[in-house]
């Protein structure tokens, strides 16, 4: 009876583990295949997309095109960390010939940010598949627009195989772009955390005056199953890391929270260590104090816990950091970009932090910072002494205006109240 026993518990856990169930969300892709990817027979395609770029079931979307009938993929293209994933933040990524298909490779994140004329030749559509995070710094989103722009230059179809926002739909925080400091860190005029699928926000690109100069014949395959509220859990797909520091769905979550003190400088966020952005610390704080500190102030939705530990590359290498750890206790309740700014308020009031400086440490400094943060009203804002109520109540009338713009390219809705049990 035990082995029988043992059997059958072995059996129910493979079977309930989440990566082999039906996902409760069909992907674009997925969607795509239903359809025998009837929208793209005939056609040539070039294909942006990493390893997130993957159906329910797991299977590469590379794969999935080089077997569809009557598609011909002719080229790959990669943003931001390469076509798999591997390569470093801010490494350039080279050119290539990809080893699995013998597909050219062109890389979005070198000297070229936007395909070429040159790549587009021989292509009658591109493919966007790329899993996002939902905030404004991370450059695939630029590169969805810049791709777009493209496309509508060359006057080639442009597909978006849409995608589940991990920070939710509904989640609208932080500062505005200053149109000063636009970048390929910060093209678009959102929010720091925007609230929108990758097929959204290429409705509002496309749509809105000014933001690329040439429109494409765009189509956005949508999912199905997917509701604002949800997280990546509720979504039953499986997580696949999106660049080398995000290797869960939470990372997400927590690279907005403490994702600044990377350019900030003086502190260690885990970079380097086996909880990237889920930690905070540097090696003269008390970590019981800090913690504690931040329990204190009773910051809804969230929890800090003590920890030590030491870097293997990155901010204070080899050295003991003594910090927090971020732990969320209700994540609807916790505004991400607020808790950034009350981290960032008390390190840097920490006088042995000495952010914004450049030093031996790794620090970024001011230049960095303002980049990621699309503007410098935020550093200033630190320097002179704003309080955080300060800084976050300056920012509602943007975030107010932002809601009301984004509405009408809101392509999904709430969970129906049958569904919740409600």
């Amino acid at each position: 009876m035990t082995f029988f026993r043992t059997a059958f518990l072995l059996a129910w856990l493979l079977l309930s583990a989440p990566w082999l169930q039906a996902a409760g969300v069909k992907l674009g892709i997925d969607v795509l295949e239903e359809h025998q990817f009837d929208k793209l027979k005939g056609m040539r395609v070039g294909l942006i997309t990493n390893a997130t770029g993957i159906d329910s079931h797991g299977t590469s979307t590379v794969d999935l095109l080089r077997r569809a009938p009557g598609v011909q993929l002719v080229a790959l293209f990669g943003p931001e960390h390469g076509v798999y994933g591997s390569d470093w933040a801010g490494q350039y990524v080279a050119s290539s010939t990809d080893a699995h298909t013998g597909l050219p490779v062109y890389s979005l994140y070198g000297p070229t940010r936007k395909p070429t004329p040159e790549m587009l030749k021989g292509i009658d559509v591109l493919v966007y598949d790329i899993q996002d995070i939902g905030c404004r710094s991370y450059t695939f989103i630029s590169t969805l627009g810049l791709a777009m722009e493209a496309a509508g230059e060359a006057g080639i179809k442009f597909y978006v195989l849409d995608r589940p926002n991990p920070l939710n739909g509904n989640r609208v925080e932080g500062m505005m772009l200053d149109p000063n400091f636009r970048s390929f860190t910060c093209e678009w005029n959102i929010p720091y955390v925007y609230g929108l699928t990758p097929g959204e926000l290429a409705y509002m690109i496309e749509c809105s005056p000014g933001w690329i100069k040439k429109k494409p014949a765009l189509t956005i395959v949508s999912m199905v199953g997917w509701y604002r509220s949800m997280y990546w859990e509720d979504t039953g797909l499986m997580w696949i890391p999106t660049s080398p520091h995000i290797p869960t769905a939470e990372t997400a979550l927590n690279y907005v929270a403490t994702g600044f003190l990377g350019e900030a400088g003086g502190i260690n966020h885990g970079i380097g260590y086996t909880l990237p952005f889920a930690v905070f610390g540097h090696p003269s704080f008390d970590s019981f104090a800090l913690a504690d500190r931040f329990n204190q102030m009773r910051i809804p939705g969230v929890f800090f816990e003590p920890v030590t530990f030491k870097p293997f590359y990155g901010v204070f290498k080899d050295q003991i950091i003594n910090g927090a750890q971020i732990y969320y206790t209700d994540r609807d309740k916790v505004n991400l970009c607020d808790l950034a700014v009350q981290i960032l308020y008390r390190t840097y009031h920490s006088p042995e932090t000495k952010m914004f400086h450049d030093s031996a440490n790794g620090d970024s400094g001011p230049d960095a910072f303002d980049h990621i943060a699309g503007g410098n009203a935020l550093r200033l804002a630190l320097q002179k002494g704003r309080t955080p109520e300060e800084i976050i109540t300056s920012w509602q009338p943007g975030l107010a205006a932002f809601r009301e713009a984004r509405r009408p390219y809101l392509l999904y809705g709430e969970r129906p109240k049958s569904e919740t049990g409600n």
